[in-house]
């Protein structure tokens, strides 16, 4: 699905990902969205405002995110 508030946004994904799995970004000035690599830009697009998107990323990288199966 299109949203007119990415027309023309770069959509990249991370230099580490494999053939399944992945995901897309793109940055516009107000919005992060984030899509399924697979959809090849015809699914849906999840969007978040950038201060929780900024709050998200740095959550992660403090181990926020961590499945409890890894802590075993």
């Amino acid at each position: 699905m299109s949203d007119p508030i990415f027309d023309g946004a770069f959509w990249f994904k991370a230099n580490g990902s494999g053939e399944g799995g992945c995901v897309e970004v793109a940055f516009t000035p107000t919005v992060v969205g984030v899509r399924d690599t697979k959809d090849k830009g015809t699914g849906p697009i999840l969007s978040f405002d950038r201060q929780a998107w900024t709050s998200f990323v740095r959550d992660l990288h403090h181990g926020e995110f961590v499945p409890e199966w890894l802590s075993l």
